[in-house]
């Protein structure tokens, strides 16, 4: 017989040690950028390397799609070693890159919804895309605010999932 009691303590206890875990990161990601930046692309690098050596590993025990597991957990070893190498320029490269990605995407996602709109939609949803397409043309044109962009909203979003978790350990 399964003792639940035990299960939900250690539950709560999980979810109060990651609230406040996640709030001290959100308050030093506001606080620091670069340095706390830099330590999180550290655990980064070091969750890729030990990622891409439990995915080669993987395929001995799991031999379905192995190409692709070799070909990720290459690629996950080969970014943990960089970013491990180079915590100081992997903490503006990746935050630059994310932000590029999601400028191309937001302008993508954009352009879509205004051909929606101009096939009848209505004219709110061309003003959705139209709002998608400036904020996708900003990240691209400047990484640099898109990254400070992610880097605060990244902070805001761990200091109110914090909360949250503290909230439902107490719960």
């Amino acid at each position: 017989m399964v003792n639940t009691d035990y299960i939900d303590t250690v539950n709560s206890q999980s979810l109060l040690l990651g609230g406040i875990a996640s709030i001290i990161f959100g308050i030093l990601l506001l606080s620091w950028p670069g340095a706390t930046l830099s330590v999180i692309m550290l655990l980064v690098g070091l969750w890729w390397l030990i990622q891409g050596i439990a995915m080669i590993f993987g395929i001995f025990h799991d031999r379905s799609q192995w190409g692709w597991k070799l070909f990720g957990g290459i690629i996950g070893i080969i970014a943990g070693i960089i970013v491990l190498q180079h915590p100081l320029q992997a903490a503006v490269i990746v935050p630059t890159t994310l932000a590029l990605i999601l400028g191309i995407l937001g302008m993508s996602m954009g352009i879509i919804v205004l051909i929606a709109a101009l096939a009848g939609d209505g004219w709110r949803t061309g003003i959705l895309g139209i709002v998608s397409i400036i904020i996708g043309l900003l990240f691209i044109f400047n990484v640099w605010v898109g990254a400070v962009v992610l880097v605060w909203g990244t902070a805001i979003l761990m200091i109110i999932s914090g909360i949250s978790g503290i909230f439902w350990a107490y719960r």
